[in-house]
């Protein structure tokens, strides 16, 4: 297929739709983000690269982190991990206290607010120093040594991250959490806050499409085995209570961030990213969305 000549033309037609949704203003930081950048890459096995739009503009991916946090954790602990965050969809918001309750302080899911806290407290109590562990991990996954934390963008979460301390809390009652809930907050809020371009990303989730290449980045090790779980994780839960629509209508494991970022893997073709700000109700990019649905429209090309 003629990537090029496919990503701009979708690039074009999305541009020219109408720019639903807004931007996640409920973190402050995030409201100053110009809702019409949009940006698409698309990095494949063999190596190709291409790009259209903003892609060379850092962003806060937010929860597309959850990925990075999710393969360091099932690294470091195995099987292990199951016991303390399941591997369901939610059905519910990212953020919900209810389902939390209801299932006794154990997340339904890695990629899920409540689950990405667990991850947060797994690497805390195994890593000497997890902040620089995380951001050595995603710095060779991208080939990239300049991405950082967004010290402002933290800051702005924590100031407003009532519900994730709410959450946090819950599970230290049940049991849950080993370490101290102001050092998982502050953990937590790094790496959502964490800063990366589109064609970053793309190359960042090239090894998770790369099923026949060994993965191992800065200390983290996965089998083969461990990265399709990860993909089924992220096929099911990547899109929160908007998941199934997502399988539905693109068909491509992939996560979402509330910053507007979206990423998509083929196995063993390739790896896209999407950035555009304006999310809808669900916490997904409008365009980002779009463009991923006419992508496999297009190319008539999915993992079904």
């Amino acid at each position: 297929m003629d990537c090029n000549q496919i990503i701009t033309g979708i690039y074009q037609e999305v541009k020219a739709s109408s720019p639903d949704g807004k931007v996640a203003d409920y973190i402050p930081e995030l409201a100053k983000v110009d809702p019409d950048k949009f940006a698409v890459a698309i990095t494949t096995t063999k190596g190709e690269s291409y790009a259209i739009g903003d892609v060379d503009e850092k962003f806060s991916i937010q929860s597309i982190s959850k990925v990075f946090l999710l393969s360091m954790a099932f690294s470091a602990q195995g099987e292990e991990l199951w016991k303390r965050v399941g591997v369901e969809p939610s059905g519910n918001p990212f953020n919900s206290i209810v389902q939390l309750e209801y299932e006794k302080g154990k997340p339904r899911n890695p990629l899920i607010n409540a689950g990405a806290h667990v991850l947060c407290d797994v690497l805390l109590t195994e890593l000497e120093d997890p902040y620089e562990a995380f951001l050595d991990f995603v710095r060779k996954l991208s080939g990239n040594r300049s991405i950082e934390f967004n010290e402002k963008v933290a800051k702005s979460e924590k100031i407003s991250g009532f519900r994730n301390a709410s959450l946090i809390n819950m599970m230290k009652s049940y049991g849950n959490i080993e370490n101290h809930v102001d050092a998982v907050l502050d953990f937590y809020f790094h790496i959502c806050s964490i800063e990366m371009t589109c064609k970053q990303l793309a190359k960042a989730f090239l090894p998770f499409a790369s099923l026949d290449q060994p993965f191992d980045y800065a200390d983290v090790t996965l089998t083969r085995s461990q990265i399709k779980r990860i993909n089924a994780i992220m096929l099911t839960c990547g899109f929160y209570d908007e998941s199934g629509e997502f399988a539905f209508e693109v068909g491509l494991p992939g996560k979402s961030g509330v910053g507007g970022g979206i990423v998509a893997i083929h196995p063993n073709q390739y790896s896209v990213a999407t950035w555009s700000p304006r999310i809808n109700e669900k916490g997904n990019s409008v365009f980002g969305m779009r463009a991923l649905e006419m992508l496999t429209t297009k190319t008539e090309n999915s993992i079904f």
